[in-house]
């Protein structure tokens, strides 16, 4: 019976309690973008980008925010803490299409069209590109970063998945971990890009333990891994206390890529 308030929060941020939270459409910074195949937001900063350009976040919303009105994305974890106050770089909220998430081929190529149109047409900085993402987003964070690291300069995941059951029940472009260990896999693609994963203690939805065990697995081979677990916090506390902390933006700004 654990998991009926959690999956019920994680329905109602999505379809009732977060997208009437601000209109990005009137929000200073917020923008509509076309990328060639998919429209998406994107927050600039009002400001003078600095002489290497701004850096850049790309955040993967949860599965309640898929679809197809683009303003979703930015109503429920990431976007209203921008939309509050001054943000020191650009942010990207690409969607992810209904009925598949991040992991699969249209989810992830979605999410880099997004990030590959940003970079061609604006300020940005290519060595501070960083990833986050919450609940289906923080699974995507380390599924699409795993593939690409060395596009990242640092992933934040907030309520991810890593050897649980997929969002999505067989998607057909989906593409998977090995079942044997998929903590070990990923951290080994994982290894030299900085992470910090966030859980609630009593997140029913997404069990903590999944960040518990790929932080293991990141620091058994030397990994630049941090673990916070909020005690007493459920499924969507987690990612609305992460990116109201300032610490968290203040940590992953820090980081560079080297080339």
């Amino acid at each position: 019976m654990r998991l009926l308030p959690s999956l019920l929060a994680f329905l109602l941020s999505g379809c009732f309690g977060g997208w009437a939270r601000f209109s990005p459409a009137s929000t200073p910074g917020f923008q509509l973008r076309q990328a060639p195949s998919r429209s998406y937001y994107l927050y600039v900063p009002q400001a003078v980008p600095p002489p290497s350009g701004w850096p850049v976040v790309l955040f993967l919303h949860g599965g309640g925010e898929s679809g197809t009105v683009r303003e979703r994305p930015t109503q429920v974890g990431l976007g209203p803490v921008v939309a509050r106050g001054r943000f020191p770089g650009v942010v990207l909220f690409p969607q992810c299409p209904r009925n598949t998430d991040w992991s699969s081929v249209r989810g992830e190529g979605a999410a880099l069209a997004a990030l590959d149109d940003a970079l061609a047409t604006l300020p940005l900085d290519a060595r501070r590109v960083y990833l986050v993402g919450n609940s289906m987003g923080g699974h995507g964070a380390l599924l699409v970063g795993a593939r690409h690291p060395a596009r990242f300069a640092a992933i934040v995941a907030v309520a991810g998945r890593v050897g649980q059951r997929r969002w999505f029940p067989n998607p057909p472009d989906a593409r998977e971990l090995p079942r044997e260990d998929p903590h070990g896999a990923l951290a080994t693609l994982l290894a030299h890009v900085p992470v910090w994963l966030f859980h609630g203690a009593e997140d029913s939805l997404s069990s903590p333990d999944e960040s518990r065990r790929l932080a293991g697995a990141l620091r058994a081979i030397g990994g630049d891994v941090r673990l916070t677990i909020y005690e007493g916090a459920g499924h969507a506390a987690a990612w609305e206390r992460a990116y109201a902390d300032p610490a968290t933006t203040t940590w992953l700004l820090a980081h560079r890529r080297e080339d």
